[in-house]
């Protein structure tokens, strides 16, 4: 599967957003991950629909948007109209009855759905919903702020996915050149970095770094 890098909107200087998103553009990104936090899921509060709406306005890169929230059913619609692409929910805020009504709004709207899990939460809780999703975003990190370190017992999870399900497979957390061998050898196409991408002198080169192959 194509390797994808996403890089966190979260680890990007806000005061100059616009020009942050057209330079991973001309890096190479292919998506851009957005971390939209609600101070109760997870202990910080990030960004809502309006930030989303103008950074719509300032790229065409696909906007990749991940609801850290309690009941995102009631926020799904808003970050649709705001312009996301793809919309990511956590298992532990949803029922699954909750996930076939977001499901279906969102396939009438021509957006992805994801399903994301904690670091901490087995395999097995996404495994009754994974026919409704278009891809899993597994976390390789607890949730809340950038810049951890990875948690390198998520790769079996990755890899006990991979052999159960064909879709889009994103890892989120931690992820740099030493840890990217890793992840993709395990089952994953969809990179997501924050620090390792923002924080680097040549992101071009970073976002290269993170999508080859590494000669062994």
């Amino acid at each position: 599967m194509k390797i994808k890098i996403a890089p966190s909107i979260l680890s990007a200087d806000f005061s100059k957003l616009g020009l942050e998103l057209k330079k991973i553009k001309q890096a190479g990104a292919d998506l851009v991950h957005v971390d939209v936090m609600d101070g109760h899921f997870v202990p910080n509060i990030t960004i809502g629909p309006v930030v989303v709406k103008y950074m719509r306005q300032a790229t065409t890169l696909v906007l990749d948007v991940h609801l850290m929230i309690e009941h995102p059913a009631k926020y799904v619609q808003a970050f649709v109209d705001a312009g996301s692409d793809m919309v990511t929910v956590h298992i532990e805020t949803v029922s699954i009855k909750e996930l076939r009504v977001i499901a279906k709004s969102l396939k009438k709207n021509k957006v992805k759905l994801g399903i994301s899990l904690n670091p901490a939460t087995a395999l097995d809780k996404i495994k009754p919903v994974l026919g409704l999703v278009d891809f899993v975003l597994i976390m390789s990190v607890n949730p809340g702020f950038g810049g951890q370190a990875f948690i390198p017992q998520v790769v079996n999870k990755i890899k006990q996915l991979r052999a159960i399900f064909a879709k889009d497979i994103a890892v989120d957390g931690g992820i740099n050149q030493q840890n990217a061998q890793l992840v993709k050898d395990a089952g994953a196409n969809i990179l997501v970095a924050g620090s390792y991408i923002f924080g680097a002198k040549d992101v071009k080169q970073a976002i290269n770094s993170l999508r080859q192959e590494r000669h062994r």
